[in-house]
């Protein structure tokens, strides 16, 4: 089991790269940044893969409404080099709200147009070119699209949890980001849908790095209620309604892992046993930063063995 932590975003990029130090000097394999209105996503990863040698770098990742496969792969290929291989590309199909509000663009056909996404961009990073033509994206290569260093092959993965990502995801990427999907929803449909998707393919078993917002302290209730306050963002998503019941919950907190180190532990092994290949764990700063170090020590420890 590989663990990881999603990093804030609201640092300076001076701050960023001292806490992805810390993050892999206690232990993590990876630290992960989401894709908003600010930041790029794939430079800051770049920088702090840099800065941060052997810590794995990831994108959680960039909606494919508003950009296009070779400028993602161009961005990806790059941060892939600058790191030495240890960038992970991770896609979503973003939201409804914040694609026609932000972009102007009209949040139409989202599983074509994740499919055809991924059919160009695996071209791209695998070959240096591409020749496609579909009904939602062209992307065609008059000059090489090739990264010199860019090795091995971005991995892809897509922040998939419905049926038809999922079997899309199977298909065409590498592995999946589930994000408030717990053990239940992963073991009984997020899992083995991939996995059918992948294998009916003829593609490996998909890496299934679950997204999991965690915090290990002695003050659980205390936590869990600002949890509740922090985490009730998503629920206005149909997306994440559906994967929160399909878990047991009724509130996204109800997701989240907070307790004491024994009680986060078995947690962890939980989404383990459930078909997770890596548990990343996000708003790990809830509680504090005595909290976030202490929820840094125990992952470390995990992914230790």
């Amino acid at each position: 089991m590989t663990t990881g932590v999603a990093l804030p975003l609201h640092h300076r990029i001076d701050g960023t790269v001292q806490l992805a130090r810390e993050a892999h000097e206690a232990g993590l394999r990876s630290a992960w940044f989401g894709q908003t209105f600010a930041y790029d996503s794939p430079s800051l990863a770049a920088i702090v893969g840099r800065e941060a040698p052997g810590l794995h770098v990831g994108t959680a990742a960039i909606p494919v409404f508003g950009r296009h496969p070779l400028l993602v792969s161009s961005q990806a290929q790059t941060a892939q080099a600058a790191t030495g291989g240890r960038y992970h590309l991770g896609l979503a199909l973003g939201t409804r709200e914040l694609t026609e509000t932000g972009f102007g663009l009209p949040y139409e056909r989202p599983i074509r147009r994740l499919r055809e996404f991924l059919t160009a961009l695996r071209q791209l990073v695998e070959t240096g070119s591409a020749d496609f033509h579909g009904e939602l994206l062209t992307a065609t290569t008059p000059l090489s699209a090739a990264v010199p260093g860019a090795e091995p092959p971005v991995p892809i993965l897509v922040a998939a949890m419905g049926p038809q990502a999922l079997r899309v995801s199977g298909e065409l990427a590498d592995g999946i980001l589930p994000y408030l999907a717990g053990p239940r929803a992963l073991a009984e449909h997020i899992v083995p849908a991939v996995t059918a998707a992948a294998e009916a393919a003829g593609r490996p078993a998909p890496r299934i790095v679950a997204f999991v917002p965690g915090v290990v302290t002695a003050d659980a209730e205390a936590v869990r209620e600002t949890a509740t306050e922090a985490l009730a963002f998503y629920e206005r998503f149909p997306s994440y309604q559906r994967v929160i019941e399909l878990s047991g919950g009724s509130r996204a907190a109800d997701l989240a892992v907070i307790g004491d180190e024994e009680a986060v532990a078995a947690e962890v092994r939980r989404y383990r046993d459930a078909g997770a290949t890596e548990v990343v764990f996000t708003t790990t700063e809830l509680a504090g930063e005595a909290d976030r170090l202490r929820t840094w020590k125990l992952l470390g420890e995990l992914a230790a063995g």
